[in-house]
């Protein structure tokens, strides 16, 4: 689902908003959620899941093409762990 299907569904199930209504709650939800994994916090919405930024430590690579090592920095990764409701739901589908 993109973000335009997003605000077309909560369109149909709310129809006294506007949809530039409903796209500025969501890029506001988005944006929060982005400001908050940017400064290192933990956002988790229940019934939903958690969204968190997980730390990789930087290894030895290998170049594909040529063979050779390289050295992989370390690096910030967001991740996303589904509540148990997701999880329900998934599993018995």
């Amino acid at each position: 689902m993109t973000k335009s299907e997003l605000i077309e569904q909560i369109s149909a199930s709310y129809p006294d908003m506007t949809k530039k209504q409903i796209e500025f709650i969501i890029n506001t939800v988005f944006i929060s959620i982005k400001e908050a994994l940017k400064d290192g916090d933990k956002v988790e919405i229940r019934g939903f899941g958690s969204f968190k930024v997980r730390e990789k430590n930087s290894k030895t690579g290998r170049n594909p093409k040529t063979g050779h090592k390289v050295l992989v920095p370390e690096k910030k990764v967001p991740y996303f762990k589904p509540g148990k409701e997701i999880k329900e739901i998934l599993i018995n589908s």
